[in-house]
């Protein structure tokens, strides 16, 4: 898969992947400024197709599909958009922070201002449920989510969430 964003696969095996294995340091939108869940799902399908030679119209509609079936906004201001992929061969992640929050449909009812989305082969097992349950602990450290708004940079916001440890089994 062309682009920056690809991942490495686990050094050895069943050792588990780091955030900084799935998150490349250029997946990182630091002010989206989208108004509506639909521009934010644009905008990041835009950005990992550009990454990962998907086509852009078609991720979209993953994910806007994905959203039907329920909000990926898991609270706390937080979503995990999360889809399998056809042609992508590992597991890639994007995070936005968003210039100001929009309507998710959370389930708290709160406007979500942090997007974290995973993208996943589609023949993506194990490893990908474990990766969205880190995602979704970090996701309600509100310590860390603090840290994450505060990042004014790219570079910063990306810093911010890869210096976890090594993703846990769920």
């Amino acid at each position: 898969m062309p682009g920056s964003a690809t991942v490495k696969e686990s050094d050895e095996v069943g050792s588990p992947m780091q955030l900084n294995d799935i998150f490349a340091p250029d997946a990182v939108i630091a002010a989206l400024p989208a108004t509506s869940k639909t521009q934010v799902l644009r905008a990041l399908a835009e950005a990992a197709a550009a990454a990962c030679d998907l086509d852009p119209l078609e991720l979209f509609e993953v994910l806007r599909e994905r959203e039907q079936l329920g909000s990926t906004a898991i609270g706390d201001g937080v979503a995990i958009p999360h889809v399998k992929v056809s042609g992508l061969e590992r597991l890639v992640g994007w995070i936005a922070r968003l210039e100001e929050p929009v309507d998710f449909d959370a389930i708290d009812d709160q406007p979500v201002d942090l997007v974290v989305m995973l993208l996943a082969p589609e023949s993506a097992g194990a490893e990908h449920l474990r990766v969205l349950a880190q995602l979704s602990r970090l996701a309600k450290d509100h310590r860390r989510c603090a840290i994450l708004r505060g990042c004014s940079s790219a570079d910063a916001l990306w810093a911010a969430l890869t210096q976890q440890d090594e993703l846990r089994a769920a």
